[in-house]
């Protein structure tokens, strides 16, 4: 791999580890490493504005990215939904994240979807140094998907959907001078996911209280140098829970929590290891074995293969938890809170955001508020523009 590919997937990195975990101790911080990293960038204003959560939250166009089988109890006949996110504004003008979901309800029975989501996530521009008489190159390096899924209900009080999806990521670059033809790298994965919702009555009041999960980006290896340095996807397990009750007429409340952990194995390092030859030996097979070790068999080692055992598989779970606020289903309030351990990346931040929906559109931004100022994550905005294709039927009362 070149230099600058290198490089670049550096940058990439950023988007899922903070600069202030760089201060921690070297034998203390242990992330967790994948490639293509902007699949964990959550895509949409109203799940970011509740510290990045959205498994069991009611369902929206954005449920592609969360939990798919939400689609299923969604309550208008379709939606789309456009994202934007400017990344990274503290340090660079030009990375961003651009978003296309939405689903449509099939049959007569209201009781399954089909979905569908683009995302791209462009690096910027980047130029090349120029050395002597070798002329520099102008890069757009980028990572994009296009999945299609499916959810259907199962039962009057559970849904279950599946994802299928196509990955691309080119953050390489052709050096004809030095005969490096670097390529880009594609992946195929998929999303197995379930949601159960029930409205039990507390006193005189009808509340909803649901559970979801999602298991996200199964599948193949990511490789940036023509299969010679393949690196896991970033597959993720998400469990989450909301309950919704209501303040007063049109008003009500929904508490949420998520829980994720990437279901991957973690890295060898060398300061794990004996000093001395042994030790060296040990260390080289472990990193081979890694390197070498097939996406499923990753899953199930990603739950024991932490160096300090099971305290540091529950450092591996980060944890989201907001509310949202909503006025008639036309004026939303959102605030929560993400924690990452510090040793898996020290992702620590308070988010805020609102909505208001009009007719056919609702517009909803978000704003990330780091408890670390050295965050290049710190002030990160977010917007989603939803178009609701059953909006007017609702408006009028019409069926």
């Amino acid at each position: 791999m070149n230099l600058f590919a290198k490089i670049t997937i550096a940058i990439s990195l950023t988007s899922c580890v903070s600069a202030t975990a760089l201060a921690d101790s070297k034998d203390e911080f242990n992330p967790i490493q994948t490639g293509v990293t902007s699949l964990s960038i959550a895509p949409d204003a109203r799940g970011a504005s509740m510290g990045d959560l959205g498994a069991a939250t009611d369902p929206d166009a954005n449920s592609q990215f969360w939990n798919p089988s939400k689609y299923a109890f969604a309550y208008s006949r379709g939606s789309v939904a456009l994202s934007y996110t400017p990344w990274l504004r503290k340090l660079v003008n030009d990375i961003f994240l651009a978003n296309l979901a939405g689903y449509w309800k099939l049959g007569v029975d209201d009781n399954q979807a089909v979905s569908a989501s683009l995302r791209y996530f462009s690096l910027g521009e980047v130029v090349t140094n120029t050395t002597g008489d070798t002329g520099g190159q102008t890069l757009n390096p980028y990572e994009m998907s296009f999945d299609v899924g499916y959810s259907r209900k199962l039962s009057e009080k559970f849904s279950m959907g599946v994802v299928f999806r196509y990955i691309y990521s080119d953050l390489g670059f052709s050096d004809s001078y030095a005969g490096d033809q670097s390529t880009g790298a594609s992946a195929f994965a998929a999303d197995i996911a379930g949601y159960y919702t029930t409205y039990p009555i507390i006193g005189r009041n009808e509340c909803q209280w649901s559970w979801g999960w999602n298991i996200s980006n199964i599948g193949t290896k990511v490789s940036y140098n023509h299969g010679e340095n393949p690196a896991f996807l970033p597959t993720n397990l998400r469990i989450g829970t909301s309950f919704t009750f209501p303040l007063a007429d049109y008003h009500n409340l929904a508490l949420n929590l998520d829980l994720n952990k990437l279901l991957v194995p973690t890295m060898p390092r060398r300061v794990d290891y004996q000093d001395g030859t042994e030790g060296e030996i040990e260390y080289v097979k472990a990193y081979e074995d890694w390197q070498n070790m097939s996406p499923i068999t990753g899953i199930f080692k990603s739950f024991s293969d932490a160096p300090g055992g099971m305290s540091e598989e529950l450092r591996e779970i980060s944890l989201s938890f907001g509310a949202e606020y909503n006025y008639n289903q036309q004026f939303f309030l959102r605030g929560g809170y993400y924690y990452q351990n510090p040793s898996k990346g020290n992702l620590q931040y308070f988010a805020v955001g609102a909505g208001f929906a009009l007719n056919v559109l609702r517009l909803d931004a978000s704003y990330m508020l780091a408890t670390a100022q050295t965050s290049p994550l710190d002030q990160t905005l977010r917007f989603t523009l939803t178009f609701d294709m059953d909006g007017l039927k609702e408006i009028f009362g019409r069926k």
